[in-house]
């Protein structure tokens, strides 16, 4: 059989690791092959070169599934600051952000990370930077909406005046 090559190794090993770290079926499918590996005879460490992982990474993979069995292997839940939201505020900010901005007496119409930012710091006393209000735009199920240019709604006599291309159809060769 023909040697394959796959075009950017480097490049490729790094998207296909953080592929595997993205997911949580991934991250466990990767653990069973590790403790496979070891299985099939394979040291830790030449496992752990073989996925790109710690030799220690490996004997903690191998004694988890010794000791819990398969749902070692598992994600478990990870510990972590709490939220700064509680679920109720949540809920209310979710209910707010369906609500266009002005009706909530702010002077934009359409909500960003920066409003939102002000809103919570207003009304919650919870400060937000804006990156992280874009977050959670997203964790409540909203998507960026930009307001549409003036020039869409012009007149198109004035919209001729600015195109590049010229309107007779015509182009010029050099």
């Amino acid at each position: 059989m023909k040697r394959l090559h796959i075009s950017e190794p480097d490049i490729m090993h790094i998207a296909i690791r953080n592929e595997i770290l993205r997911s949580e079926e991934a991250r466990y499918d990767h653990r069973l092959h590790g403790v496979l590996l070891v299985c099939r005879g394979l040291s830790c460490y030449q496992a752990a070169d073989l996925l790109g992982q710690h030799p220690t990474t490996i004997q903690r993979w191998v004694r988890t599934f010794e000791t819990h069995g398969f749902s070692g292997l598992s994600d478990r839940e990870r510990s972590g600051r709490p939220g700064r939201l509680s679920p109720q505020q949540m809920h209310t900010i979710g209910y707010d952000l369906r609500k266009a901005a002005r009706k909530l007496g702010y002077a934009q119409n359409l909500w960003d990370g920066t409003l939102l930012s002000h809103h919570l710091q207003k009304r919650y006393g919870v400060k937000l930077g804006i990156r992280q209000c874009q977050r959670l735009f997203r964790h409540l199920g909203f998507r960026l909406r930009k307001p549409r240019p003036l020039i869409a709604h012009a007149d198109p006599d004035e919209q001729l005046t600015f195109k590049k291309t010229p309107s007779t159809g015509t182009k010029k060769r050099h």
